[in-house]
């Protein structure tokens, strides 16, 4: 790891990235239409069963996400790596102040997904609202859905809020387990081997693809009621149908900041949950948690094991060009150093003992 880049990061993480969406964008499209708070009048049949509209138009939205999802992905992975090593370093194993290695995993995803979620919201609110159109539509449906925003760009960062808010708890529970299992699958591994080191690119892909699954599953699925919510602010920023609830007795800024969210949004995230229980119950916060739980676990499983397989190959290949520098190459054998005469010993007398 030592010898990756910036650049290294940047490059796995766009790969990874772009590899993920192009593969699992249609199970997340199903997902958003199954949290959508039109689901039953827009994709169900009088008999309970789903309409073929359910199932078209997949890819719609594809195009911006895989835009803006790589600058994104690149600097989520520069910012957990940079801030891992910084905690690492400042509080070292063996210091007094003690921190445990699943706060750092914690700390540093947290602070990655914050720097994320602001270049990837105004994507997401395209995204999940061109996978809400008529399929039947001709043209790029981001396009047309970015026209919605042209009276009123600031719409596209409304639920920025809401995608920190799912992906901070996400991440912070994802990482410390992914880090964990991965670490232990690679001592099994190299236990395995007789000790010898896991170098593997395809080896190391598989054992961080399965870790990964593992804990973005059950990370997924813990986390779904937020996510729900998430779908709903983002599909009424597209609709513009978020009207101001009355709140007679909100005195401060801060309570209004509270019921009214930020970044503009009508309804804040409490809002927004209380209604989905109101009419749907508990049930209504977890739909499609079972969806998410399993595209979760194949995207994840796919995202960072591409990164991992990306960003280790990066590092060997490296490696090797700096093991074939051609200073390197020179026969250093043939190079004495500190042998032979030189224009001192012709003026130098020999001490006193050394006459002898």
């Amino acid at each position: 790891m030592s010898s990756n880049t910036n650049t290294d990061i940047w490059l796995a993480g766009a790969f990874a990235a772009f590899t993920v969406d192009l593969l699992v964008y249609p199970l997340d499209t199903l997902k958003t239409r199954l949290q959508s708070e039109d689901y039953q009048k827009l994709y169900k049949n009088v008999d309970g069963t789903s309409k073929r509209t359910l199932f078209r138009g997949l890819y719609q939205g594809v195009g911006s996400i895989i835009l803006i999802t790589i600058p994104s992905s690149g600097a989520f992975f520069t910012t957990y790596e940079a801030l891992k090593s910084g905690i690492n370093a400042a509080v070292p194993p063996n210091s007094t102040l003690y921190l445990p290695q699943p706060a750092v995993h914690a700390a540093a995803s947290a602070g990655a997904e914050l720097v994320s979620c602001a270049i990837l919201t105004p994507a997401e609110v395209l995204k999940q609202n061109a996978q809400m159109l008529s399929s039947g539509k001709r043209g790029s449906t981001s396009l047309q859905v970015l026209r919605q925003f042209r009276s009123n760009p600031a719409r596209l960062w409304r639920g920025y809020t809401a995608l920190a808010a799912r992906n901070l708890p996400f991440t912070g529970l994802q990482f410390p387990i992914f880090e964990y299992l991965k670490e232990r699958f690679m001592k099994s591994r190299k236990a395995k081997k007789g000790g010898d080191p896991v170098d593997g690119i395809a080896e190391r892909a598989w054992i961080t693809a399965v870790s990964a699954g593992i804990a973005g599953s059950g990370s997924a699925w813990i986390t779904t009621p937020i996510d729900v919510v998430k779908t709903r602010i983002m599909l009424a920023a597209g609709s513009g149908d978020d009207p101001v609830p009355s709140r007679p007795d909100a005195k401060s800024k801060a309570t209004t900041l509270l019921y009214q969210g930020a970044q503009g949004a009508r309804k804040s995230g409490f809002t927004v949950a209380r209604e989905i229980i109101g009419k749907e119950g508990i049930r209504g916060l977890f739909r499609g948690a079972l969806l998410r739980a399993g595209w979760t676990a194949l995207g994840s499983g796919l995202y960072l094991g591409c990164y991992e397989g990306g960003r280790f190959y990066l590092e060997g290949r490296r490696e090797s060009i700096n093991e074939g520098d051609h200073v390197m190459e020179r026969d250093w054998s043939k190079v004495k150093v500190g042998v032979g005469g030189s224009r001192s010993h012709d003026t130098v007398k020999k001490s006193a003992w050394q006459e002898d």
